[in-house]
């Protein structure tokens, strides 16, 4: 299938959570025969970028400003994909929603990743509030498809809309290789170090993790990993209030592989997020092997389950830390947990599933997946022997060919 990819910043990721889902979506639809192509912001990806890891790159230019940035970005990005004529496209952000109809009336379906509740989040004036709730009624009429990434945003739109949803969660990688050299420029030991990630933006509540970390005896240290481009006055009073703390440092935005081994050095790893559905950093920090604490949202307790720690507030966080710090029995518990969690509910292999599915029914293809192996043993689609190769045909409704997918 040919599918197109609007509505973030672009790929490699390096700004947030719908980049990185973009990216490990794309590059791993590419992985399974698919032709992708990714919309990417001029001032976030360099023109010259032409591809990555087989995804193509189309670099658009916009405006850099906190409320059109997006918008202006996607409306540009629709109408060069019209001449795509993709078999599919995934529009992220449900701010995005007005310009689904550009694609659909030329052919293209078109499903809509609403990510969470942006009208919650404390950075937007009134204006801006009132256009996410339009926007979240338009994501349930304009596209095709809608897509939810938590079971509490399903809920959400299935009651404030009485609209129906496909959910589909983000991943995570799986893996942990604690390396002292990988972490050293940040000054920090492996298991040595307090990890907080996400946007620099006041509903993250990072003021909470640093006034919490505070008062907590010890001598590990906090690492604050992020950056926002429009929160200046909010990342001053962060630093303002950390300042007579040496324990505590910043990173700025962290990618790729030194994001990794930031993760997977980690003693624990704190999420304190209150707006939004799936988080990524969330699910990464699971995944590489950590020990969760986290504000006690229902979208956070939906992820984490019973392989998490969860608060409820600044003086909860501080003794739950505290209690964390002095016990290694319970993290490596809590560490086991959380990647089995992560196994079981959210491993990338079963959300390209899901995606792969949902492009193929928008797109009126059938996906028969079939599966050889070299013994001859049978196996059921989804399975793999050693030996095996995994083939999915795509049988076109308009020509009643097949495409095979190796």
């Amino acid at each position: 299938m040919r599918i197109a990819i609007l509505g973030t910043r672009g790929i490699p990721a390096s700004y947030g959570g719908f980049e990185t889902f973009a990216e490990h979506l794309a590059t791993r639809l590419v992985a399974r025969g698919h032709e992708v192509t990714v919309y990417c912001r001029a001032h976030y990806v360099s023109p010259r970028q032409l591809e990555y890891h087989g995804v193509k790159l189309k670099v658009l230019p916009t405006i850099r400003h906190k409320y059109f940035d997006t918008v202006v970005h996607t409306f540009l990005s629709a109408i060069h994909a019209v001449a795509g004529r993709y078999d599919a496209a995934l529009i992220c952000n449900c701010a995005n929603a007005p310009f689904s109809p550009i694609l659909r009336l030329t052919g293209t379906p078109v499903a809509i990743n609403v990510d969470g509740l942006e009208h919650k989040r404390k950075k937007w004036g009134w204006l801006a509030r009132r256009y996410y709730r339009f926007a979240e009624y338009l994501s349930t009429l304009l596209p095709n498809e809608m897509v939810t990434d938590a079971q509490v945003i399903q809920d959400y739109y299935l009651a404030r809309h009485n609209a129906a949803s496909t959910m589909i969660a983000y991943g995570s990688e799986v893996e942990r290789r604690p390396d002292r050299a990988a972490v050293r420029k940040w000054r920090v030991e492996p298991n040595r170090y307090v990890l907080y990630v996400s946007r620099l933006e006041p509903e993250n509540n990072a003021h909470l993790v640093i006034e919490a970390f505070k008062k907590v005896r010890t001598a590990y240290r906090l690492l604050i990993v992020g950056d926002a481009p429009y929160a200046e006055h909010y990342i001053n009073s962060l630093k303002a209030s950390a300042r007579g703390d040496k324990r505590i440092g910043f990173t700025g935005f962290v990618f790729g592989q030194d994001y990794r081994a930031l993760q997977q050095n980690a003693y624990c790893y704190v999420h304190a997020t209150e707006v939004g559905g799936t988080h990524p950093a969330l699910l990464e920090a699971m995944g590489y092997g950590n020990c969760v604490l986290t504000l006690a949202t229902p979208e956070n307790i939906e992820v984490v389950g019973d392989a998490g720690v969860p608060y409820i507030d600044e003086f909860d966080l501080t003794e739950k830390l505290q209690r964390v710090l002095r016990d290694g029995s319970l993290v490596q518990a809590y560490r086991h947990r959380a990647q089995q969690r992560i196994q079981t509910h959210y491993a990338w292999d079963k959300v390209v599933d899901q995606y792969e599915q949902l492009f193929a029914r928008m797109s009126g293809q059938t996906m028969s997946p079939q599966i050889t192996c070299e013994a001859g043993v049978s196996i059921k689609p989804g399975e793999q022997a050693p030996g095996s190769q995994s083939i999915t045909t795509y049988t076109s409704p308009q020509s009643g060919q097949q495409r095979i997918n190796e």
